[in-house]
């Protein structure tokens, strides 16, 4: 078998300069800050959810007593038309019945032809 040599592939590390540590740093503290931007953000849009979710509940709770109040009302409305169309009735015959009562009586007073 022929001797092999072994070839390192790893390319020697640089020495870090301090300029570089300090803009990763920088850069790190300004991805901090956003991160707690964008955390503040989302706790505030979490919180307007909410609201809109408890103000929508609200709304279906009066949605649905006013509903309710318009039921009653039509049932109402129903029993009035109902009791207006029986009185109509009763003072319709009222009527007709003293109408007879007024022409029983003229024929009674008008003179009778010899």
């Amino acid at each position: 078998m022929a001797p092999t040599i072994a070839v390192s592939s790893a390319q020697p590390r640089r020495p870090v300069k301090a300029e570089e540590i300090r803009d990763e740093e920088e850069e790190e503290a300004a991805l901090r800050r956003r991160n707690e931007d964008l955390e503040e953000e989302l706790r505030k849009s979490q919180e307007r959810e909410e609201q809109m979710r408890r103000e929508l509940e609200r709304a279906w709770e009066r949605l649905r007593v006013v509903e309710e109040a318009e039921e009653r009302l039509c049932s109402q409305l129903g029993e009035l038309e109902a009791e207006a169309m029986d009185q109509a009735r009763h003072y319709n015959n009222r009527i007709v019945s003293l109408m007879d009562q007024l022409s029983q009586a003229n024929r009674l007073l008008r003179p009778v032809p010899n």
